[in-house]
Parts: structure tokens; sequence; C-alpha cells
């Protein structure tokens, strides 16, 4: 819920517009709030930046007050974030203990990965852990259910459209990024093994997995330097110029 005014998100991103261009190794996608999607689109056309929801629903109409339908997110975008870990912990709502907060399941995360495809958006697929899950030795289970979860249903071909985005719920905002070691690990085991397993071999390598959390222009390049690591969705560093320098790095990693 950041640069959702039209006047400073249309400023911000004519300032990183250029050099996000010259970047032309790594696929750059921004996803900001709904309210400036299509000013966006307009100065983005020309570009080969793309544009990215935050999340959508699964109906393309009805009686869903407040909910933004995948045909509306058809012409302006063409990737959508989905179960981001806010929305699967009912954080985006309210904070713990002032009020009852929804919270998006892998069912719903199911039924909004097939309504993207069906629109043809490209779903960026967010999976991870809370640190209670983690110290008790859990993430790997817990990580590839979630992951069998979003895409039960899908096609081979369709699942190689999708894009997974593994964030450890601890390390999202913290400043406490996993060690790229770990990550790699965990995509290769938990997360295209899953893959593997559903869809064979050849469908998990193809689909593009990403880190997120705590990433920054710092420690993007280890990341990347990852055999498993496809690239990473970006939080707070994407808010200022310092994701231009993120971009760089990842581009020159690449």
């Amino acid at each position: 819920m950041n640069l959702g005014r039209v006047e400073e998100a249309i400023s911000f991103v004519r300032s990183v517009r250029h050099p996000l261009s010259e970047v032309s190794t790594v696929d750059r996608v921004l996803c900001p709030p709904f309210t400036v999607l299509a000013a966006l689109a307009d100065i983005l056309r020309p570009t080969q930046i793309s544009l990215g929801a935050q999340t959508m629903h699964w109906a393309d109409q009805g009686a869903y007050t407040g909910e933004i339908s995948p045909s509306m997110l058809a012409a302006l975008c063409s990737y959508v974030i989905l179960g981001h870990s806010e929305r699967r912990t009912g954080r985006v709502a309210y904070p713990p203990g002032m009020a009852p907060s929804p919270v998006e399941g892998d069912e719903a995360v199911n039924r909004k990965v097939h309504a993207a495809l069906l629109h043809g958006l490209s779903p960026i697929i967010c999976v991870g852990e809370e640190l209670e899950q983690k110290k008790a030795g859990l993430t790997d289970d817990f990580v590839a259910g979630q992951v069998r979860a979003a895409l039960e249903g899908l096609s081979a071909r369709q699942a190689e459209t999708c894009i997974v985005a593994y964030e450890p719920i601890w390390a999202i905002g913290t400043g406490e990024a996993a060690t790229p070691v770990d990550v790699n690990r965990m995509v290769r085991i938990a997360i295209r093994g899953a893959i593997g397993d559903m869809f064979g071999e050849p469908v998990a390598q193809k689909v593009r997995v990403q880190y997120g959390g705590s990433v920054t222009a710092d420690n993007i390049g280890a990341f990347m330097a990852m055999p498993e690591i496809d690239g990473a969705l970006v939080g707070g560093a994407s808010l200022s110029q310092a994701f231009v320098d993120l971009v760089r790095v990842a581009g020159a990693s690449g």
C-alpha cells in the first residue's frame, strides 16, 4: 500500500523507467496498487517493463464488494501476485487483536491461479513458512504442500507458465534474509521437487522460481549466483532508486 497516488506513482516510474529499460537481460515487472495501474500502463507501454497486480479475486464479476476480477486486470497487466504472505496470514487487513482478518488459504490461491491463467495473466505464486514452522523442522513439507495445492488441476503446459516466489515469512521486512545456499536448497528440494512429482522434471526446470524476503542490491548478486534461483520478488527495496541498483546487479549476475 505504497505509491498509490497517481501523481507520486507516475513521478517514481518516470524516474526509473529509462535506467530499468537499459537492463534488458532480466524481466522487469512493477506491481503497484490498483489505483495507479491504468496510468502506469500508459507510461510503460512503449517499454519492455511489465506491470503486475498485487492480488485479484477468482470470479469475473459478482457480489464481491471491494474485489478486483481477472477480467478487469487483463487489459492492464501481464502478471498478478497470488497468495502473498500478508494475505495468507490475514495481516493485510488489521493488526492482530484489532479485528478478525481474512486468511487467503490454499484453495483460494488455487482458484485464483486457474482464473489468472484463463485470462492470460502469469501468476506469481507466493509460498513460505513462518518462523515457528522453521524452528520445528517443518519447512520442506509445508512449502511443498503449498506448491502442490496452488498448482492442483493445472496441465503441464499451464504449470510451466507459472512463477513461484519463495518468501519465508520470518525474513520479510525484517532485514534478516535467508542465506542463498539455504534458499537454493529449498527451491531444489521442496519447490522443484513438488513440481517434478506433479508434472515431471522437465516442467520443474522450466518454472521460474524467485526469492523474496529482505532482498537488496547488496545481497541480490549472491542469490542470483545460485543455480536454482531465477529472480527476486522485491519488497521495500522496490520503492526507491535502490531498485534500479538491485536490477542492475541482477542483470550483471545473470
